[in-house]
């Protein structure tokens, strides 16, 4: 079975903050031939656990690797470790993903009013 999982099973299944939720989660997962983890779920992962279960970025990146890692997960690989290498320099995984796809999509410049994000963005990209 090939199987997309949302945000809140992944997030259940890392966290394992509803022991019911969890051991469904766990089941489906391990049990599964392929999960795919869309960015956008990835995404969505990281503010969650950042932000409801303050997890800080080492401990998300190291999460996200082990899980990423798995003999049975599927994602956009590219897309992931963009978003992890940003968010181990301090910034957020979806900077990451966001500035991967500018670079995938053949863009020389970036606009953003987010001067974190800008200090970070690679040197591939000029600020507009």
């Amino acid at each position: 079975m090939k199987v997309a999982v949302d945000t809140n099973v992944l997030v259940r299944y890392i966290v394992w903050d509803d022991e019911q939720q969890a051991r469904k989660s766990e089941a489906l997962i391990e049990s599964a031939d392929i999960v795919v983890l869309s960015t956008v779920v990835l995404c969505e992962t990281v503010w969650v656990l950042s932000r409801a279960y303050r997890y800080k970025p080492g401990e998300m990146v190291q999460v996200l690797a082990d899980l990423i890692g798995s003999r049975n997960v599927e994602v956009d690989r590219a897309a992931t470790e963009a978003g992890l290498v940003m968010l181990a320099r301090g910034g957020d995984f979806a900077d990451g993903v966001v500035e991967h796809e500018a670079l995938e999509k053949g863009c020389s410049h970036f606009a953003t009013f987010d001067e974190e994000f800008a200090e970070r963005l690679s040197s591939r990209l000029k600020r507009l």
